[in-house]
């Protein structure tokens, strides 16, 4: 546990998270922060966030050190959270890496599945306001059924296992904008629920709620 018995919620501090706000939004949730540059500083948090901006290989490879133990962790009870980029991280590959020339680039594999481009008749990247239309239940997702979550993306999740998809949204193609594992206990948001309003505290509260079981 963190301050005052809320829940320890350690950030993954890999060089291109959103730190600032992120942070903001878990300790307005309940959270107790700390932003972790070492692996090993992961063990003992209540939960663990995996932020992130830009380009999927870039994110990978900056995050090559965290790989095995975020495996680890991903192997036991601690909630894993990624949001945007760290969503997308969680899936086994990407097609932004081969658009970019770059090869192909690994994600961390704990939700099989790839990331792939938005079709050119829609304007890329998403970047706004957006509904979200849940699937199927979640404890992340309780009580944002039908609201607005703020996106800025490129590329979507395509889940080799259509339960993976939590929430969905729709944006030339109907993509999942909230994913989890069978487990349960690794999740992410495609949307920046830091930037979202009350429908994205909502959601930081339910995973501080989640982190303190």
């Amino acid at each position: 546990m963190g301050v005052n018995g809320s829940p320890a919620v350690a950030v993954v501090d890999y060089g291109l998270g959103n730190l600032r706000s992120v942070t903001r939004g878990i300790e307005r949730a309940g959270g107790s922060v700390r932003l972790v540059e070492d692996p090993a500083a992961l063990a003992g948090a209540d939960g663990v966030v995996l932020p992130g901006v830009g380009a999927f290989s870039e994110g990978m490879e900056n995050a090559g050190p965290f790989r095995e133990t975020l495996r680890e962790q991903a192997a036991g009870d601690t909630p894993l959270f990624g949001i945007c980029l760290g969503m997308q991280m969680l899936l086994s590959t990407s097609e932004e890496a081969e658009h970019a020339g770059e090869g192909s680039a690994e994600g961390l594999d704990l939700i099989p599945g790839t990331n792939l481009r938005f079709p050119d008749s829609v304007t890329v990247p998403q970047m706004g306001w957006n509904r979200l239309d849940v699937t199927r239940e979640h404890p992340l997702v309780a009580g944002i059924d039908g609201e607005y979550a703020y996106f800025v993306h490129s590329y979507y999740a395509d889940p080799g296992n259509e339960d993976a998809a939590v929430a969905t949204t729709n944006y030339g193609v109907s993509f999942p904008s909230v994913v989890a594992d069978e487990s349960g206990t690794v999740f992410g948001t495609q949307f920046h629920p830091e930037k979202s309003g009350e429908t994205g505290l909502r959601i930081l509260r339910n995973f501080v709620e989640l982190c303190a079981e």
